[in-house]
């Protein structure tokens, strides 16, 4: 019991899920992990490539270690599969963040979109959500949809 109440305390003051955590739950940067842990879980199947570009993207957009990057994916795991929808992250990214911030999370999904050389209609539907959720106009969206797509190398099998 004190537990459970030593837990709601903490989430009120926004400190993190575990102690010692270094994002805590109002955290911008796990709404955005949210969301691209949502993303490459979306078509169903979440490949090696898509796990390690998530790693790299989070790692260098946030400027963070290896470990505080897998942190962030956990916790970002257990907020997505907490969530009922997308706009618990979108909210707090929407609060956070400027148009050019909110911009840079939706480019941030296409590349994840694009690990795969690929786009699955789930995922461009949910980049589509996501972007509306965050104020992003649809010309923007796809003017960064353009510019990801292609600096993006299709994978092939000589690779």
């Amino acid at each position: 019991m004190f537990d459970s109440i030593r837990s709601f305390m903490a989430e009120l003051a926004g400190a993190g899920d575990e102690f010692g955590s270094r994002f805590a739950a109002s955290d911008p940067r796990v709404a955005t992990a949210a969301l691209l842990v949502h993303l490459i879980d979306v078509d169903g199947v979440a490949e090696p490539h898509e796990r390690e570009r998530l790693h790299d993207i989070l790692k260098s957009r946030f400027g963070l270690s290896d470990a505080e990057t897998d942190e962030l994916i956990a916790l970002a795991r257990r907020r997505d599969e907490e969530s009922v929808d997308l706009y618990a992250f979108t909210s707090v990214l929407k609060r956070a963040l400027d148009g050019p911030g909110r911009a840079g999370v939706v480019e941030m999904m296409w590349e994840l979109v694009f690990a795969d050389g690929a786009v699955h209609e789930l995922e461009d539907n949910v980049v589509w959500r996501v972007a509306e959720l965050l104020g992003v106009s649809t010309r923007e969206r796809v003017d960064l949809k353009r510019r990801i797509a292609a600096r993006a190398r299709p994978l092939s099998d000589d690779s």
